[in-house]
């Protein structure tokens, strides 16, 4: 059911309120009194007619962008591999030279400037230009058959190589941490527009009736870039994504008070829907829609998020190539957690880990962070492999930025400045192509010297292995066509299984 906008709305009202006075007292009807004493005028007019060109151009482009999700899976614009998205994003610029790509060159570097001709007019967010290079802090090997290329502290990443493709030539132009988190997960550098997850439910819905079709975990207290990350934005309030908590009830009172029976509970259920659809069918105001669609999936998550979270059923084995402990919140939980919601029906997953600015002791930080994150995201692949889900499921691993090649110096140990120019993540599953490595930098890690990926490539590329064209996802909003990758973005093909 298609509602009109609530300004169009109002005017209808005004002017049905008005022909009822004029019904009441035949001596108001005047030309000059339509036209203006009433306070409508031609302008007015005009106004509810442009609204409702506009709601109507909205309903036509939107029949041009995969039909909006209604509680059913609408159909993709092609038929794509993935049909879920598991989003592991590490919050805070992982260093891309101390785990994926590696140059020597920085050690004979080490403790000079860099090149004027490799710097040019580039700016940092704490360092100067002419700060000393800082040369790699750990061990590079290949492995697999693909022969890729990955630092000692990523020894689990290691053994599925050959599932992942490694892209080296990330760059944004986003250099602070919460622009560029929002960007990454929105494609805009500033908060109010959908995140990827609320664009993939509103294009495809869901598959599962007892848990909603995108959903939030957080291992860490907070993000940079706050609940921007997951908003819908412009998009309908219903496919904002649902925020699971990795501890105790996954939803805040999600358990009955004491004195609240399950039988008083569903007759206030009862109550409070019947209220809001005489609403929705008085006024039209389609988050009136939304708050219905949240109290029923509430409903409904009461008995399905508890089983969900209950890991007693995962066996010893799985347990430990997680290197998850079952009643304590961690990334590695969280990991397991996703893979669950996949078996059954989640659409989108977006897992955040910060905990990746080193701007002091980059060597110690970077190894404590994988230690925390690298066991549980290649047994995350490696699970999803084995269970036969891997080719449906579309794994993404990065964050907003990478690290400079110049020394940061702060605390007694160096670190390393934000680098947007230059940076790497892997994706895998679901129409990748396992066992590659996209792009190149050049000597220093710097800059890019084959093969940009924009991050706006990166997701035009994801919307294409779940069967979506990025240019054809459009949102009608403020007078122009919306969509994820704004004006830009390419498929990476290179990238494709």
């Amino acid at each position: 059911m298609t509602v009109a906008p609530q300004a169009t709305v109002r005017h209808l009202l005004l002017q049905s309120q008005i022909m009822s006075n004029i019904s009441q007292n035949n001596s108001l009807l005047s030309r000059r009194y339509f036209l203006s004493d009433c306070q409508i005028g031609l302008g007015k007019i005009a106004l509810a007619g442009l609204l409702t060109n506009a709601w109507t151009a909205s309903s036509t482009r939107r029949a041009n962008a995969a039909a909006p999700s209604d509680g059913l899976a609408p159909a993709p614009h092609f038929r794509g591999q993935a049909k879920h998205v598991i989003h592991l994003f590490m919050g805070g610029g992982p260093s891309h030279l101390e785990m994926f790509d590696n140059h020597p060159e920085l050690k004979r570097w080490e403790g000079q400037s860099l090149p004027a001709s490799v710097l040019g007019n580039q700016r940092f967010a704490f360092i100067k230009p002419t700060a000393a290079v800082l040369g790699p802090q750990f061990n590079f090997s290949r492995h697999g058959q693909c022969g890729t290329e990955l630092s000692e502290v990523l020894p689990h990443l290691a053994q599925i190589v050959d599932d992942i493709c490694v892209v080296k030539s990330v760059h944004t132009e986003q250099f602070n941490h919460a622009p560029a988190q929002i960007m990454f997960n929105t494609g805009f550098g500033q908060p109010g527009r959908p995140s990827i997850g609320a664009w993939v439910q509103y294009a495809l819905g869901t598959e599962s009736d007892n848990l909603p079709a995108y959903v939030v975990m957080l291992t860490t207290k907070a993000t940079s870039g706050g609940t921007a990350l997951w908003s819908s934005g412009f998009l309908p309030t219903i496919h904002t994504g649902v925020r699971l908590r990795a501890q105790k009830d996954p939803i805040l009172h999600i358990s009955n008070p004491p004195g609240v029976s399950n039988e008083l509970q569903q007759d206030t259920y009862n109550v409070v829907s019947q209220l809001n659809r005489k609403q929705l069918e008085r006024l039209g105001d389609p988050e009136i829609s939304t708050r219905i669609s949240q109290y029923e999936m509430a409903s409904r998550l009461q008995v399905s998020a508890p089983d969900l979270m209950n890991l007693n059923d995962e066996s010893a084995e799985t347990l430990a190539m997680y290197g998850c402990d079952p009643n304590t919140p961690s990334f590695a939980r969280s990991c397991l957690l996703a893979r669950r919601m996949i078996e059954r029906g989640v659409r989108f997953v977006s897992l955040f880990h910060e905990g990746w600015d080193h701007h002091g002791d980059v060597a110690n930080g970077v190894r404590e962070a994988c230690r925390a994150t690298d066991q549980a995201s290649a047994a995350l692949v490696a699970d999803l492999k084995q269970r036969g889900l891997l080719n449906e499921t579309l794994v993404v691993w990065g964050g907003e930025f990478g690290r400079t090649p110049m020394v940061e110096v702060k605390g007694k140990d160096p670190g390393r400045d934000h680098h947007p120019q230059a940076f790497s993540m892997w994706m895998a599953g679901g129409g990748i192509r396992g066992g590659t490595t996209i792009g190149q930098t050049d000597d220093f890690g710097f800059r890019v010297t084959e093969n940009p990926v924009h991050v706006h490539d990166i997701q035009a590329t994801l919307l294409h292995c779940l069967g979506l064209n990025h240019e054809r996802l459009t949102y009608f909003h403020a007078g122009r066509d919306f969509r994820l990758t704004d004006v830009h973005g390419r498929v990476v093909q290179e990238m494709l299984s």
